[in-house]
């Protein structure tokens, strides 16, 4: 497979991924759900679904698609449904999870005969961003008021707690949960079920998986409830990269290989974050890699390489998995990565292009 830019799924790589949460599953009871706002690419779903518990949902369109196109379990939650939403949504869902107490009093009687549940805020979370972080000032992510949260009880059998942010350090979740423990458990303990979220980066190199999986069963059956988790990242870091090709070289005192994407439309969230793209930098010649919209700052990073770059050359942007596809947009017209997969037996398999027409019908 030669035409670039396409998105790149490993199979083999995703599957390591997938039976590191089940492992989790299985040691502490835990279910886990596909966070679809990370990663909603459901030709890969096939893949996922044996491991999984279901999928978890930010909006009705990704519910509908959990629904379709990945099936069992189905969490609906948004920060805020409309009247013309909340009667499909509650034909899509399992559970309903409103993020707050007006919202279960406007729409709680009409999604009775499915469970429902409320989003819980502890105040803290492990975001270094604001931009990303749940628990910043005047957050309208959640209610922590437990006189608030007193008035749902008997309307709702879970919570929902996101607070966890590509967080690595099971000290500081084990901390953490320890406070949402002491100030919530009155609460937690007359629930059914609590989604503890996603952001615990458990599928990471070197992190203590069984010591994680113990701390849930234990959280488990100290309160009586069933544990869910809502990896998103967790399912498919590592697991993806943005293949491009060089289009042209350029020296303006620092050597540019400019390539056939965009950071701003094909890796959005590196450039929402200020973050640089995963290049390879296992050589000593370095150019910055550019993408070919007009945008000044459409730049992906540094790298470095074994030889000199030349056009036509491609370059394998690694980590182009979590918060890339589902955010891939038109930007100047840019044509659009294919999606492929690379199977475990090695060989591509092409799964998606887009074309002119899919660029004219996203606009009117």
């Amino acid at each position: 497979m030669s035409d670039t830019p396409f998105y790149l799924i490993d199979e083999t790589r995703l599957l390591a991924n997938m039976r590191k949460i089940e492992r989790l599953r299985d040691r502490s009871g835990a279910k886990a759900l596909l966070a679809l706002k990370c990663f909603a690419t459901w030709s890969a779903f096939d893949i996922m679904r044996p491991y999984l518990d279901g999928t978890t949902s930010s909006s009705l369109f990704e519910l509908h698609l959990g629904r379709e196109k990945f099936g069992k379990e189905t969490h609906a939650y948004s920060v805020a449904w409309t009247d013309g939403e909340i009667d499909e949504a509650i034909g899509y869902a399992d559970k309903i999870i409103f993020n707050s107490l007006s919202q279960l009093d406007r729409f709680g009687d009409k999604a009775a005969h499915i469970e429902r549940g409320l989003r819980l805020n502890p105040r803290f979370s492990t975001s270094g961003f604001d931009l990303a972080d749940p628990a910043r000032p005047f957050s309208r992510l959640g209610e922590w008021d437990t006189e608030r949260l007193e008035v749902a009880m008997g309307r709702i059998s879970g919570v929902m707690i996101h607070y966890n942010c590509e967080n690595s350090d099971f000290a500081l979740f084990d901390h953490q949960l320890g406070r949402i423990e002491a100030e919530f458990g009155d609460i937690l303990k007359r629930l059914d079920w609590v989604s503890l979220g996603g952001g615990i980066h458990f599928t990471g190199e070197d992190y203590p998986l069984d010591d994680l999986a113990d701390r849930l069963k234990r959280f488990s059956d100290d309160f009586g409830v069933q544990v869910y988790l809502e990896p998103g990242e967790a399912a498919i870091t590592q697991t993806a990269s943005l293949e491009v090709s060089v289009l042209d070289i350029l020296d303006n005192g620092k050597k540019i290989a400019i390539v056939d994407s965009s950071i701003e439309a094909h890796m959005l969230d590196l450039l929402i974050y200020r973050e640089t793209a995963k290049l390879p930098q296992n050589g000593t010649h370095e150019y910055q890699i550019a993408g070919k919209t007009c945008l000044a700052g459409d730049i992906f990073g540094d790298g470095k390489f074994d030889a000199p770059l030349q056009i036509g050359d491609r370059i394998s942007i690694a980590d182009a998995a979590g918060y890339t596809m589902v955010k891939k947009n038109w930007f100047n017209g840019v044509t659009m990565p294919a999606i492929a997969i690379r199977r475990a037996d090695g060989t591509i398999e092409r799964i998606k292009d887009f074309t002119y027409e899919d660029y004219l019908s996203s606009l009117s």
